[in-house]
């Protein structure tokens, strides 16, 4: 029995020296973090509204954290290649990731997944908010949403709408859009907001659900013709354009983006990472040229993006049920 207890006393010492050992570990990387590169995963490639918020902001989070950061594109399958790679990475704060809201979209829209939203992720920021914008070519001969909603029901099937990937922000807008109208558009997926400008631009689609920040800059010009933003309020660079809500009430969908870390990244790390982003976003001349793109910069605290993911989780696992999305 002696013998027993005393390996019983051996082991608990030996766990606690090893948890101990951790710890301290853990705490000297954090204090002499970063002292390497590190490495920024976009879920979407290069061109596309998550690429336009990473690129002004590089400069400075470099200047804040003393090292390159570099931006590695991992596209495909509405983000969540991106996310299995950052939740495989070692929790050391040199690995992180560019999520936007599709992210807690495609916990409700893909039957199974690689990862646990909720478990496998440490949330460090959010850093900004952007609208969609319901953009058509325009050669098309639909001037308002509520013309949108006529030709869509009198010609099912006929108009053509494209997304940046099943399981996107934009393919779930137009999902949720055809379920509230009674309406029927076909699907054409792309790998990104950038290729599906280029199709809009080439009359290759009808019209998208984009990123405010991809396609603002052809609406000036007259490429794309804008019919609604899909926010809760009239976009600041198009006062004249309505809402989706004013024409469908409660149709509102605002995008974010934000950084993920993986689970067990220490606190102090995330804490330096989140002050980073902060910064860097809100720098007056990285801010100024984000605002011209349609980007409403937040720069939060790691609760305040862990409770905007939680939120939206509950919020687009209902609509996701409710109007009967599919990955395709």
């Amino acid at each position: 029995m002696k013998k027993i207890f005393s390996n019983g006393i051996a082991r608990a010492i030996t766990t606690g020296l090893g948890a101990l050992a951790l710890s301290l570990s853990a705490a000297v990387g954090a204090q002499t973090y970063p002292n390497q590169p590190i490495t920024l995963i976009l879920p979407y490639p290069p061109g596309g509204s998550a690429d336009f918020l990473a690129r002004p902001m590089l400069a400075e989070l470099q200047k804040k954290l003393g090292q390159t950061v570099i931006i590695d594109y991992k596209a495909g399958a509405g983000g969540t290649i991106a996310t299995s790679a950052l939740a495989r990475s070692k929790p050391d704060g040199y690995t992180i990731l560019m999520v936007l809201a599709a992210h807690a979209i495609n916990d409700s829209l893909y039957p199974s997944l690689p990862y646990d939203t909720r478990k496998d992720f440490a949330p460090v920021s959010l850093v900004a908010r952007l609208p969609l914008l319901l953009v058509t070519r325009p050669s098309l001969q639909i001037n308002s949403v509520s013309e949108l909603i006529a030709y869509a029901k009198a010609n099912p099937g006929k108009l053509s709408y494209g997304s940046a990937g099943n399981g996107n922000t934009s393919h779930l807008a137009a999902e949720m859009f055809q379920a509230a109208t009674g309406t029927k558009m076909e699907h054409i997926p792309y790998k990104g907001s950038g290729p599906v400008v280029v199709a809009l631009l080439g009359g290759e689609i009808d019209l998208t659900f984009d990123s405010f920040s991809t396609s603002y800059p052809h609406v000036p010009t007259g490429k794309f013709k804008a019919l609604a933003v899909a926010g809760a309020k009239r976009a600041p660079l198009l006062p004249d354009v309505p809402t989706i809500s004013e024409t469908v009430p409660g149709f509102v969908i605002d995008g974010w983006y934000g950084i993920l870390a993986p689970a067990a990244t220490p606190k102090p790390i995330v804490d330096k990472l989140s002050q980073a982003f902060k910064d860097a976003a809100n720098t007056p001349s990285v801010k100024a040229q984000l605002n011209a793109s349609g980007y409403d910069v937040v720069g939060s605290t790691p609760e305040v993006f862990a409770k905007t993911i939680e939120d939206d989780l509950i919020v687009w696992g209902k609509v996701v049920k409710d109007s009967g999305a599919k990955v395709q």
